[in-house]
């Protein structure tokens, strides 16, 4: 085992914080803010946006520290139901409801080329009045830059009339949303338009390794699942059932306008242990209306057939745990999951929480995130979702709070900290290790490595932003076991988030490191 004491100041491997340690940072108060989405340039996520009912549109150069508002408009009319995505290029979408001829009549499109400073390009998709068009979601293949958009159409919104139905359309643009095809039916069985539990709604899309695109949704029929490996020009016939959804999607949780359970479709396309296994979580009360749960299910032969139910949250209390989302480091294959829980309480104080897992969804490690609970007040709309996301460990929930009647959209830029295997070897046998201790720290650290082979290997510190910051080992090393020590005071590094890669012959591994003063 060979030891280095170059004069060096690093940062530590951060596990999984304590809510004492979260770094919970404000977006916005203005225009009451609810229904929260989010998502960063998977090239550069400094750059970031996010959206909040109706009109709010928030960007960020820094990764979600500090944040910029702006009124979203529209010539179609701004209508709420905000989602946000990006392509490959960095270009970013800003999907909503709009009520130009009547009301929720179609799907509106917005494009920024500059991080979410201005939306110049508008198209929009599912005109087809007087029908309603509702509760959209996207997912875009980064291979191709396809945008695929699911939604569902009332044939009039809030009809208790059994001849009146709801559909799950499909569409999608193939030259960075200028244009949109011609709606497809998938749903083979209809719901209601009441908008609660026998509505067909919430579907949710994910793309797969080879293009595959998997959605579901929940209905009548619990939660379904369709799929097209053909682009979406063609889809299976009928859907199949994942789960019966015991008491519907739509329930009631005290303190809250609504409360929904709509699933979230993903999809592993990692190149790890668990690629292309296909994800669905989602949440209700089966276990009575005084305890609702979080639950996944898997499925590693592309929805042909899926796991038992998995519970997510991990607490004993018969208490409430809703409004889930979900996303996957594409890096790591690792599942983060962002929730209101109230497991700490007897009445509707609530926390958020961060449920992540390391193992393919088997087990789950939960944190509350929220430096403060709060208490919701049902007087308030509070909006049908929350949101996450994660890549190359940067994670970035987001989330509405409430104190006393006053709404407002938060995030959190506390490093999660798990190793990310950024490029593995085709045998994980031959894979190096490598961590850093202790955690957190001030004043020394440790970074260890084995390697399984002798090879040149090259250690380098970041920044956040990408910036070199030293060459801590760049030369030769032998099989076995290596501990690079590290002084804290030499190299004056302020407190915060770094980055540690270390690049062999074989591999290149990255590490999120944590210094405090």
């Amino acid at each position: 085992m060979k030891w280095w004491s170059n004069s060096f100041l690093f940062l530590l491997f951060c596990s999984t914080q304590q809510s004492g340690l979260s770094q919970n940072v404000l977006i916005s108060t203005e225009a009451n803010p609810n229904e929260t989405s989010i998502i960063f340039d998977y090239k550069n996520p400094a750059r970031m946006v996010a959206g909040a009912n109706n009109f709010n549109a928030y960007h960020s150069a820094d990764s979600g520290k500090t944040w910029t508002r702006q009124r979203l408009t529209s010539q179609y009319g701004v209508w709420g139901d905000p989602v946000v995505d990006v392509d490959d290029s960095g270009n970013f979408f800003f999907f909503h409801l709009a009520r130009e001829i009547d009301f929720l009549d179609r799907i509106v499109c917005q494009k920024s080329f500059d991080g979410g400073q201005t939306f110049s390009q508008e198209s929009f998709a599912g005109l087809n009045s007087p029908k309603d068009q509702d509760k959209h979601w996207c997912a875009i293949d980064r291979r191709t830059d396809n945008i695929y958009l699911f939604w569902t159409q009332f044939d009039q919104y809030g009809s208790s009339d059994t001849l009146d139905s709801s559909l799950i359309l499909f569409s999608k643009s193939v030259d960075g949303a200028k244009t949109w095809s011609t709606p497809q039916r998938i749903s083979h069985h209809a719901g209601d338009c009441i908008d609660e539990g026998q509505t067909v709604e919430g579907a949710v899309p994910a793309v797969g390794p080879n293009g595959e695109i998997y959605v579901s949704w929940a209905g009548p029929r619990g939660i379904v699942f369709n799929k097209s490996l053909d682009h979406g020009d063609s889809w299976m016939p009928i859907e199949t059932q994942v789960d019966s959804m015991p008491g519907g999607w739509a329930f009631d949780v005290p303190g809250i306008y609504r409360a929904n359970g709509f699933p979230i479709t993903k999809c592993d396309t990692s190149g790890g242990d668990y690629h292309g296994t296909v994800y669905i979580n989602w949440s209700d009360q089966r276990n009575g209306t005084d305890d609702t749960e979080i639950w996944l299910r898997k499925s590693t032969d592309g929805g042909e057939s899926w796991s038992p139910r998995i519970r997510v949250n991990n607490d004993t209390t018969r208490t409430h745990q809703f409004f889930t989302w979900m996303d996957i480091d594409q890096r790591t294959g690792y599942l983060y999951f962002i929730f209101y829980d109230r497991s700490n309480y007897d009445n509707a104080v609530t926390d958020v929480c961060i449920a992540i897992s390391t193992d393919g969804g088997e087990t789950f490690t939960n944190e509350i995130i929220s430096e403060s609970p709060f208490l919701p007040y049902s007087g308030v709309f509070f909006g049908d979702y929350t949101n996450i996301v994660a890549h190359n460990n940067l994670v970035r929930p987001i989330w509405t709070r409430m104190d006393t009647g006053q709404l407002s959209v938060w995030t959190d830029i506390t490093p999660r900290g798990y190793p990310v295997n950024v490029v593995g070897p085709a045998n994980p046998a031959q894979e190096t290790e490598i961590k850093t201790y202790p955690n957190p720290t001030k004043d020394n650290a440790f970074v260890s490595f084995k390697l399984r082979n002798d090879e040149h290997v090259k250690i380098v510190l970041y920044d956040l932003d990408g910036r070199q910051l030293r060459t801590v080992v760049d030369e030769k090393l032998n099989y076995g076991g290596h501990v690079v020590a590290l002084n804290l005071e030499e190299l004056n590094l302020a407190s915060g988030t770094y980055l540690i890669k270390l690049h062999s012959d074989t591999q290149d591994k990255t590490l999120r490191m944590l210094v405090i003063e």
